[in-house]
């Protein structure tokens, strides 16, 4: 016999009492196996995960879970674990969105833009379906966002909708970590919070609960919410809406700057040093974490040892406006991490300086360019059902890029 005794990796308890979600996970979504709440349930505890939103979705004209489908917890939930079904909305030509705590009813069809379909028309566009969501009380997200580093005037196709989306209010949150590159991922949020807008960092796996083996188990990518002692839906909503989040693969991430932690504001009257608390714990070896400032690290921690804990305070420079987060992550995979590589990070805090802080016209450029590219794509489709609908949907458009226009 060989007796193990587990410790303890928390981070210390003054950064948050958090509680871990999935915010994507598909509870049958094809395959050999039909997995239930109950079981869901159990394999969620078997990762130590807290809270699973199953995210029904119309698979090709088929709802895998449909019958599933309640406003409020599923009655499987129980024992430590809080399972929630949600929907993920398939428009691919737009960008796949989350739709987490619809109150009333699931959106049907749930998508569009299915060439040489019945759905064929790309309306309704992403923006339309955020308004329903938010009617129902739902926050919006983009999953599992970019594979590479966009690369607008270049790109082969572009239809991404999430400029657009985020100019026009609509996004609640972006998994920063789900089935997609996280670091590329980042770059372009970091683009989007340097022009003042305020996006929290989300987590899902994406996985596909009922398969023998894909993408990974449940809670493989999680984002942590800073609820105190609630754990219901209004409290992880609330948590996650606000940005009391981090997220991650493996690391754990504790962050406080000016006495805020992520998706508080710290007020000054005028430039200078503004201290810092950090803490990291993790299950891997991290060769990089660092505290990054308006896009740029600031700040490059030394890991000795094991590489897998560090506490450390100071202080950073803040001359105008802006945010600060937290990041940790490898350069390459870990075999411990059924991930692209180990990462995490934290939602940002916000800093506010008296005259704020001029918009970075690149990142601007940036996002009227990518706008062109989506005007241009989505007016040269002949398959809308409708003049209206196609006006309706370029007028969306034109209308983030001059938003993004006047800010260059």
């Amino acid at each position: 016999m060989v007796s193990v005794k587990l410790q303890l990796n928390d981070l210390p308890a003054a950064f948050g009492k958090f509680h871990s979600a999935d915010l994507h996970v598909h509870m049958n979504y094809g395959g050999h196996y039909r997995d239930t709440p109950e079981n869901l349930a159990r394999q969620a505890r078997a990762e130590d995960l807290d809270v699973v939103y199953n995210l029904i979705v119309n698979k090709e004209e088929r709802v895998p879970d449909i019958g599933s489908f309640r406003p409020g917890p599923d009655p499987a939930s129980g024992d430590g674990v809080l399972i929630l079904h949600s929907q993920e909305y398939h428009t691919s030509y737009w960008g796949h969105l989350g739709l987490l705590g619809l109150s009333d009813h699931f959106l049907t069809p749930g998508f569009s833009a299915y060439q040489n379909s019945a759905l064929a028309s790309p309306y309704p566009h992403n923006g339309v379906v955020a308004d329903l969501a938010h009617a129902q009380g739902a926050l919006v997200g983009y999953v599992h966002p970019f594979d590479w580093d966009i690369d607008p005037p270049n790109e082969k196709s572009l239809s991404n909708e999430l400029p657009a989306d985020v100019a026009n209010g609509k996004v609640d949150y972006m998994e920063i970590v789900g089935f997609s590159d996280h670091k590329s991922t980042a770059h372009i949020w970091y683009r989007l919070l340097n022009l003042g807008f305020r996006i929290p960092a989300g987590a899902g796996t994406d996985a596909m609960a009922n398969y023998a083996d894909l993408r990974g188990p449940v809670g493989m990518n999680r984002v942590f919410l800073d609820t105190g002692d609630d754990i219901n839906p209004a409290a992880l909503k609330e948590a996650l809406k606000a940005g009391r989040t981090f997220a991650s693969n493996g690391p754990l991430l504790g962050l406080e700057l000016g006495g805020k932690h992520p998706g508080g504001t710290v007020s000054r009257t005028a430039p200078g040093k503004i201290r810092y608390r950090i803490s990291m714990r993790s299950p891997v070896a991290i060769e990089h974490l660092e505290l990054v400032q308006n896009g740029k690290v600031v700040k490059a921690f030394d890991l000795t040892s094991d590489r897998r804990r560090l506490d450390a305070s100071g202080a950073v420079q803040v001359d105008n406006t802006g945010w600060i987060l937290l990041r940790a992550w490898n350069d390459g995979a870990d075999p411990q991490v059924l991930d692209l590589y180990p990462y995490a990070t934290t939602s940002p805090v916000y800093v506010d300086l008296p005259g704020g802080r001029p918009p970075d016209a690149t990142d601007a450029a940036y996002f009227v360019a990518w706008l062109d590219r989506l005007i241009a794509d989505a007016g040269s489709r002949i398959d809308y059902r409708s003049a209206r609908e196609r006006e309706a949907t370029l007028d969306y458009l034109r209308k983030a890029r001059a938003h993004y226009l006047g800010l260059e």
